[in-house]
């Protein structure tokens, strides 16, 4: 896959009462788009949503990597794995200089400025390079080991290590903010709680508050570059690692307030396009917001994404491939029957560019 080659994945999903991310009040969050508020979930929340849902998947051999602070304990862990004789204080020692000669400071609780998103190879690695050197004074090699190995989510949405640019990865997918389709109008939920020990001659609720919510059919869009990925994991994975990323898109939902609104659903429309000159978001079909009228929401929203899709083809080039899956046979056109069958459809898709390629180098 040496040219320029996207993946478009398009969705609209209806969510029910929910809280899905909220905002530093605790309010679900929104967005002001064509004029009118919207309900808005953010791409970081999302995000997070799909990395825990490679963890959750049956790969399990090549799981999420892991962000956080905690790089030297981590490292340090790994590397009494790896020699389980080896004193406590040595091996914090060892991690420790390792981790700030790869060119990432810490400070002195061992932690790191910032988050490091980091794989289960890398640290692997690291700690053999530990085991086997006294000093470190190649970082070349240690900056290899943390480049080398990387997790599906770091090759997807990338790394920054503010101390040191060369450690940095350049993300191969782009994730939207998902926004409803529609105008939402804020709600709350006013709720008591009562002490199941209190008096039967006591009257009132040992506690009362308020929760917001709303509800709405959300467009949700993303797009990976699949030459970015193949660059980030290698030829090998990147047709099993998009497809994971298709996968885990459609089912991962964040868990802002589930226990409380049990408002995991799944998507009512998905197309995916695969694209030679330029991922398209087409958000714009929604600019104008949907009425619901009697119909709901998804309908409408249905036949706007249609039709903006139709109309993208004045400016961009017709897609490779162009599938739909839903629920609503009348409002699809090249559509599949299930998930199974929309995978294989794009795996089958970009195993003919693989090829098309491999004859014409």
């Amino acid at each position: 896959m040496t040219n320029n080659l996207y993946l478009d994945i398009n969705v609209l999903q209806t969510v029910p009462s929910s809280n899905l991310n909220r905002d530093d009040a605790g309010s679900p969050k929104t967005a002001i788009y064509g004029g009118v508020t919207r309900a808005r979930v953010s791409s970081q929340s999302w995000k997070r949503a799909i990395r825990l849902a490679f963890n959750a998947d049956d790969h399990s051999d090549t799981p999420a990597g892991i962000r956080t602070k905690d790089a030297v304990k981590l490292l340090t862990e790994e590397i009494q794995r790896q020699d389980a004789g080896i004193a406590d204080d040595v091996a914090a020692a060892k991690a420790r200089d390792l981790i700030n000669a790869a060119g990432i400071k810490t400070d002195k609780s061992d932690q790191t400025g910032a988050l490091l998103l980091i794989s289960r190879g890398q640290v692997e690695k690291l700690a053999q390079y530990a085991l086997a050197h006294d000093q470190y004074e190649d970082k070349k090699a240690l900056k290899a080991a943390l480049k080398a190995d990387q997790s599906l989510d770091t090759a997807l949405f990338g790394r920054m290590v503010a101390d040191d640019p060369e450690l940095n990865v350049d993300a191969s997918a782009q994730v939207a903010h998902a926004v409803s389709t529609h105008e939402i109008v804020p709600e709350f939920d006013y709720f008591t709680a009562l002490d199941d020990l209190q008096p039967e001659d006591s009257s009132g609720a040992a506690m009362l508050g308020t929760i917001e919510y709303n509800s709405s059919t959300l467009y949700r869009y993303a797009n990976l570059n699949l030459h970015e990925l193949r660059h980030n994991i290698g030829d090998a994975a990147t047709i099993q690692g998009a497809l994971r990323f298709i996968k885990s898109f459609l089912l991962s939902m964040p868990t802002g307030k589930q226990n409380t609104f049990a408002n995991k659903t799944l998507p009512n429309y998905v197309m995916i396009a695969l694209r030679r000159d330029t991922p398209v978001n087409l958000v714009s079909a929604f600019e104008e917001p949907v009425h619901a009228g009697t119909e709901g929401y998804v309908k409408g929203s249905i036949k706007r994404l249609k039709q903006a899709a139709q109309d993208a083809l004045q400016y961009v080039e017709a897609p490779l491939l162009a599938v739909t899956m839903t629920a609503y046979a009348s409002e699809a056109t090249d559509r599949v029957a299930n998930l199974t069958d929309l995978l294989a459809q794009v795996e089958a898709a970009l195993e003919k560019v693989a090829q098309d390629e491999n004859a014409g180098d």
